[in-house]
């Protein structure tokens, strides 16, 4: 097999999710030594297991995904671990509202429903 490297093109996606993994990292250890309040720490901690979970996801699905119906579910995720992991964040170090929490959640599991529907029909 003959590989040009220059043939890849650079996955926003994958990207993405390695900059989810890295800031779960980071957002984990901060949950765990930084924030004082219960609730707080476990919205902080569950918006990392999320971040980190879907980011490692994106990160080694998104390079080997060429049918469109595999992006848009890795899109569906992308914009799910922002609504949901974002939300809990906001909650927990802004005293924003989490009620995108939800919509972020739906908005992955229908991400995972396509992803699997994509993934039967190939």
């Amino acid at each position: 097999m003959n590989y040009d490297r220059r043939q890849r093109k650079p996955s926003f996606l994958a990207f993405s999710g390695a900059v989810f993994a890295a800031a779960a990292v980071g957002l984990s250890a901060y949950a765990s030594h930084g924030v004082g309040t219960g609730i707080a720490q476990s919205h902080l901690q569950t918006a990392a297991l999320f971040g980190f979970g879907h980011g490692l996801a994106l990160a080694a699905l998104a390079p080997g995904t060429t049918r469109r119906m595999g992006k848009v579910a890795l899109c569906l995720l992308l914009m799910g671990t922002l609504l949901f992991s974002g939300s809990l964040v906001a909650g927990a170090l802004g005293g924003l509202s989490t009620r995108l929490a939800p919509v972020g959640g739906i908005t992955l599991m229908l991400g995972w429903l396509l992803w699997a529907l994509d993934a039967v029909r190939r």
